[in-house]
């Protein structure tokens, strides 16, 4: 079952969308449920990796890499005197 919305798009937009679906003999509304499709499994991933990772930070015990010691370590790559890797505090 599908459900119908209303988008407004610019009108160069809508030519790219037309010109793709007509070189693959499909309709512009397969293109718009595709990309809406995969946009909200993208956004939902996302949203779902930071929750794991703000938990995982939030549990006790969890040490981290100052950010501080991490910028200097990368600034420091390709340079004569290239840090090593900063250890966990």
């Amino acid at each position: 079952m599908s459900a119908t919305i209303t988008i407004r798009i610019n009108p160069k937009t809508k030519d790219r969308l037309e010109k793709l679906a007509k070189v693959t003999d499909r309709t512009m509304s397969y293109f718009v449920s595709h990309v809406l499709e995969q946009a909200i499994e993208q956004e939902e991933w996302q949203i779902g990796e930071i929750k794991r990772r703000v938990e995982l930070a939030d549990k006790p015990g969890t040490r981290f890499i100052p950010h501080e010691d991490v910028e200097a370590w990368l600034k420091s790559w390709g340079a004569t005197k290239e840090r090593k890797p900063p250890k966990c505090g």
